[in-house]
């Protein structure tokens, strides 16, 4: 096994997708400079280049809780963040604020809607209720068999495959060091304390080692006290068409599905829902649904070909949120992990907190909250 001091870092972190990423920078603009980040293939082209880059705190949100706030926070970050990473790097990440619809076609998809308004408005969130009338005028290529829609004006998007970009770039320009086809196999133990790595062909040791690893965490091994969550895997296949221009302003859920537009003519239709394992096998069934939803938002697509489908695999853990902070049994190895739908909008509060707490030794209630000990704890009730 090869293992040499050109494989040490101040910080190694394992996962090359938009969280991994992300926390590298966080972690640099806090001063680290030997920073390391292992990518089991191509760095970004997993679950993180797989998202339709939706940044929807409200409209994906069932309740007011601490997740609701943590994903309204992370998207206060995303001007900022955005500003920052094209002066960092020249690339624009399509930062695009003209809001999210939530349209109703039947009597179910009314009554759905105007639950969630009546709730939402409780709460004090950011939703108005739009008639057919006004859902059209909006969005004149939506169904004529709208009914009603909720807008939501802070609910947002990015291009994710250009996030993905101005992050590599980001690290190219700041020595920030990515070996790609370096799938983690184990972790090194010794007294309670994360040495490092092991991977096919190479080990590497580190102070501290975040795994940012998504649906693939599980799969590490790992010795002694040392208990990581158990993260499943959730199959999520995307259809695209291509237009010559761009035929709708804002993203546009259903009950079944969403319709994001970019700004290049694509339209990107999701996303399935699947317990699937690892494969990410695009099926008949799945873009037969996903046409289906197409066709409900915008009959005005049935003549397109289908341009492009992909899946990726979501990150779910046993309760459905984050897995963010350190291991009791471990004080030098941290979780980042489990965002599930929500990677894209997550990654900017994730950094934070995560740099944050490597490098400033600072707490954030978040860690306490999201803590990867807390499986542990409920497993010991």
């Amino acid at each position: 096994m090869n293992s040499n001091k050109d494989n040490f870092s101040e910080v190694l972190i394992v996962g090359g997708g938009v969280i991994g990423l992300s926390i590298a920078r966080e972690l640099h603009r806090r001063g680290a400079r030997r920073i390391t980040v292992l990518e089991r293939g191509k760095v970004g082209r997993e679950s993180s280049y797989a998202a339709a880059g939706m940044l929807a705190p409200n409209a994906e949100t069932e309740k007011a809780d601490d997740f609701t706030k943590f994903c309204a926070e992370s998207l206060d970050l995303y001007n900022k963040f955005a500003e920052e990473l094209f002066g960092e790097t020249d690339v624009n990440i399509e930062l695009d604020r003209s809001g999210t619809v939530y349209a109703a076609f039947t009597d179910h998809d009314s009554a759905e809607i105007r639950r969630r308004y009546d709730w939402q408005k409780r709460a004090g969130l950011a939703v108005e209720f739009l008639s057919a009338e006004e859902t059209r005028r909006a969005e004149p290529f939506v169904s004529p068999d709208v009914r009603e829609s909720l807008f939501f004006p802070f609910d947002w998007q990015v291009e994710n495959r250009k996030l993905l970009h101005a992050l590599e770039k980001f690290a190219e320009l700041n020595r920030i060091k990515i070996v790609e086809n370096a799938e983690v196999k184990s972790l090194l133990t010794e007294n309670g304390k994360i040495g490092g790595v092991r991977t096919v062909d190479a080990d590497f040791s580190a102070d501290a080692v975040v795994l940012a690893t998504g649906a693939w965490t599980s799969l590490i091994e790992n010795g002694g006290d040392i208990a990581l969550p158990e993260i499943k895997p959730v199959r999520g296949q995307i259809i695209g068409f291509q237009t010559a221009k761009r035929l709708f302003e804002r993203v546009i859920y259903s009950p079944r599905g969403y319709l994001v537009p970019r700004r290049d003519g694509r339209i990107l239709i999701g996303a399935t829902v699947e317990d699937a394992g690892f494969d990410k096998n695009i099926t008949a069934a799945g873009t037969e649904f996903l046409r289906a939803v197409a066709m409900e938002i915008s009959p005005s697509l049935a003549s397109l070909e289908i341009a492009e489908t992909w899946a990726g695999l979501r990150p779910l853990a046993a309760d459905g949120l984050p897995v963010l902070g350190a291991v009791a049994a471990a004080k030098n190895l941290f979780i980042a992990t489990a965002h599930y739908r929500n990677g894209i909008l997550l990654a900017p509060l994730t950094a934070k907190i995560l740099a944050e707490r490597i490098a400033e030794n600072k707490d954030s209630e978040y860690l306490r909250i999201f803590s990867p000990n807390r499986f542990k704890t409920a497993a010991a009730t």
